[in-house]
């Protein structure tokens, strides 16, 4: 079997999650696989493949992810909030997304699971209010959007964590002058052999 096992990409990461983390992770990849024949959440059909390309790509920021509330902006299958969430549970997750069935999905996970440190939204990002230590993205928007529609709910000092395939360089030159490229952390994905890269921004003064 090509496909990686969530215990041996973990350790691949460096990471440590209890058992439970570990089951409650699984029953995620299948709830999403479940839903995803009517709602069509994601291109993925394979469970072996979703190991790597959902759990474990979303698991490769959490190092990066630090203290205070996160958003996840277009979270879609609730990628990456729900892994993260799953794997910390002291963290403060909101998820938004305009489509309604996607919402409703993301609802019923947080239901299934039991994620106490969730919340989702169904709503337009840029008509969401609250405040965010850490607002992150995959395959959402160019960084420029991304930057302008969620720039009112980044907390002071918070920071933008942009989930990247190839290296955006044009992106981060389109960005604008007041927000800065704090780093571009190349991520070593176990059982991807795509590349990835996570983009820290902040907002400059």
């Amino acid at each position: 079997m090509s496909a990686i096992s969530l215990s041996a990409g973990l350790a691949g990461l460096g990471l440590e999650l209890p058992a439970d983390a570990q089951q409650k992770l699984l029953a995620f990849r299948d709830l999403l696989l479940k839903w995803n024949k009517t709602y069509n959440l994601t291109a993925l059909r394979d469970p072996e493949q979703a190991v790597a390309h959902h759990l474990l790509d979303s698991l490769a920021i959490l190092p990066h992810v630090g203290a205070g509330p996160l958003l996840d902006v277009g979270s879609g299958g609730g990628l990456p909030g729900i892994p993260l969430a799953i794997a910390r549970p002291d963290l403060v997750v909101s998820m938004v997304d305009t489509v309604q069935k996607k919402a409703t999905f993301l609802q019923q996970a947080v239901i299934e699971l039991g994620l106490k440190n969730v919340t989702v939204h169904h709503a337009r990002v840029e008509e969401l209010a609250g405040q965010y230590s850490r607002i992150t993205a995959r395959a959402f928007a160019e960084l420029a959007q991304f930057v302008a529609l969620t720039r009112h709910l980044l907390a002071p000092d918070g920071r933008w964590l942009a989930m990247k395939g190839v290296r955006p360089d044009a992106e981060i030159a389109a960005l604008p002058a007041d927000v800065a490229v704090e780093a571009v952390i190349p991520l070593a994905v176990p059982g991807l052999a795509a590349e990835r890269h996570l983009i820290i921004l902040k907002a400059g003064s």
